[in-house]
């Protein structure tokens, strides 16, 4: 018989070396990994790589030291009232200041010129974006905290209760916002100021200002839908992952789910859609100014500083122009630097 017996063979290229365990450096020569990115610096990254988004933040950046730095040093105040300045054009001084800089001394021109009270329309419209934009970042904010809180609970309980919660976000939607927004603000000023004036813990409101708190109220009550919508669809999306099997079934609650996992996997939609509603919340503001029932005197605001420019506008073109072509360039970069942000932290909507 033949003796079944079986040859190894070897090879003739791979020699008995070949085998022989590697050592730590040749392993680790062998590794090829990329660096570790997380979200934020991801998204930042893809940030950098948008010129029109940069440039877009760049144009907020200088408006927002146009109106919250240069004031400080700019010689007038936006209240300030000075006798034989109305009506001045702009680089035009009054005979008051020629006959000062006659004398030697040195005058500050009105760059814009003044308005029919004297007071220099240049500082005006400094304070008037900062108040507009102080609104829509604030009442953006506000918007933020009752839609986020309000959609995620919704899509995370789900049910019955989710449809209760959106059946009521569909009848806030078929309300006229401008109507509802129109009939609140008459109808809050008057019992803020009384409250204001009566009891000394919200005599804050005064500094703040009525019209203001109204403002932030109005778009409380109203402008939250979009958001909630936008939360929730998120939310029941991301609630069903196995990270939130495990943590529900490590002890977690509810709240602590929502807030550490749901909500966290959400940043990038919330930061986008919070960017997005700020423009949004500016135009309602100069809206409700140019109507008469924003922000009131002495305190200006875009809209207001536009209203009051049209009885004058055949004679200075240049007050109705200059805050309008504000409010423009503001909710322009602004949307344009939303944009950014939703391809920057969520590419997949790009897709």
């Amino acid at each position: 018989m033949e003796n079944n017996t079986t040859h190894t063979q070897i090879h003739p290229e791979i020699s008995a070396e070949d085998f022989i365990p590697a050592t730590k450096n040749e392993k680790e020569s062998l590794v090829v990994m990329r660096k570790s990115i997380g979200f934020w610096k991801d998204g930042f990254r893809r940030l950098c790589k948008d010129p029109l988004t940069i440039v877009s933040f760049v144009i907020i950046v200088l408006i927002a030291i146009f109106a919250y730095i240069v004031p400080v040093f700019y010689p007038y105040k936006y209240e300030e009232q000075i006798k034989g300045n109305e009506n001045l054009k702009p680089m035009q001084y009054s005979e008051a200041e020629l006959e000062q800089k006659e004398a030697g001394e040195q005058v500050f021109p009105h760059i814009l010129g003044t308005d029919n009270l004297g007071r220099d329309y240049a500082v005006r419209l400094m304070i008037g974006t900062r108040v507009s934009m102080f609104i829509g970042i604030g009442a953006s904010f506000l918007i933020l905290i009752i839609g986020a809180t309000y959609g995620a609970i919704s899509g995370y309980i789900g049910g019955l209760a989710d449809q209760i919660m959106m059946r009521i976000v569909d009848i806030l939607t078929t309300v006229p916002d401008i109507l509802v927004i129109i009939l609140l603000m008459v109808t809050l000023k008057p019992p803020l100021q009384k409250l204001a004036d009566t009891v000394p813990a919200l005599s804050w409101i005064r500094t703040v200002g009525v019209p203001i708190i109204c403002v932030f109220i109005v778009f409380g009550l109203l402008y939250w839908v979009d958001m909630a919508r936008i939360v929730r669809s998120q939310i029941l999306t991301l609630k069903e992952n196995e990270y939130v099997l495990a943590s529900r079934a490590m002890g977690a609650g509810s709240k602590w789910i929502i807030c550490k996992h749901l909500l966290t996997n959400c940043m990038g939609t919330l930061i986008v859609t919070t960017t997005l509603q700020i423009p949004r919340a500016i135009f309602t503001e100069s809206f409700l100014s140019f109507l008469g029932i924003g922000v009131a005197a002495p305190l200006p605001s875009l809209g207001s500083l536009a209203t009051s420019a049209l009885e004058t506008l055949q004679v200075y073109p240049h007050r109705m122009f200059a805050p309008a072509l504000l409010i423009s360039v503001i909710i322009l970069t602004l949307n344009l630097l939303g944009d950014g942000l939703r391809d920057a932290f969520d590419p997949k909507l790009k897709q």
